[in-house]
């Protein structure tokens, strides 16, 4: 099991609960604070003495306060402590519940594992830590799922077309934008046809639950 972890959370209940999981998977070496800027100072200062972190526990939203920052999200803390110790294990612990926000952790800052706040959320965040541990990475069922789905049928074009329709966009409208950009095809009835296709894809009604839909999963 992890010999060192550090955990970064702002929440104190959140804080307690996660520390309760670390004492009860006998993890010896661990740390909390509460903002990014800090916590990246205690990886670098581990490093430094040659005693590093092997796991970060983060969340990904914190609250502003009276103290400035530099990080001020999960993310960007994440990506700065990926420079500094690329080997460092990274499980988000989070209520982020959009699986394109959550599948962006995984291909651009390359995180091990996602776990979302909820009632089970102890156990869970037991079993993803044991799970990265043994070299695994550890991806939502649901998130996975969804990302299957939506990248094999959703390409550029059609975000840029969900985009526009999300922004109040008539069909004309959109076609001038896309043949402006170079964006094909940029006839209206291509774009009703397919505007059409991704309503059965995205299994909407319509384009309002359509546009919900997409902003849920964090599509645009």
């Amino acid at each position: 099991m992890f010999k060192k972890v550090l955990i970064v959370e702002d929440q104190e209940i959140m804080n307690q609960g996660i520390l309760n999981t670390i004492k009860e998977l006998n993890i010896p070496d661990f740390d909390y604070v509460t903002y990014c800027d800090e916590a990246l100072g205690r990886i670098r200062t581990a490093l430094e003495k040659e005693s590093p972190y092997e796991l970060l526990i983060a969340d990904l939203s914190f609250d502003k306060d009276h103290i400035s920052q530099k990080l001020h999200s999960g993310q960007e803390l994440i990506f700065e402590a990926k420079k500094i110790q690329p080997g460092l294990k990274v499980v988000v612990f989070s209520v982020e519940k959009k699986a394109k926000t959550i599948d962006d952790l995984y291909k651009i800052y390359k995180v091990d594992g996602f776990v979302g706040k909820a009632r089970r959320d102890g156990q869970d965040l037991k079993s993803a830590i044991r799970k990265i541990f043994n070299g695994e990475t550890v991806i939502p069922q649901e998130v996975l799922n969804t990302m299957r789905h939506i990248s094999s049928e959703i390409d550029i074009y059609d975000l840029k077309l969900l985009e526009l329709l999300a922004k109040g966009c008539k069909q004309n409208e959109i076609s001038t934008y896309l043949k402006v950009h170079g964006m094909q095809p940029y006839g209206i009835r291509s774009i009703e046809k397919r505007l059409n296709e991704l309503r059965d894809i995205l299994r909407a009604k319509n384009n309002i639950e359509m546009i919900v839909i997409c902003k849920d999963t964090g599509l645009i």
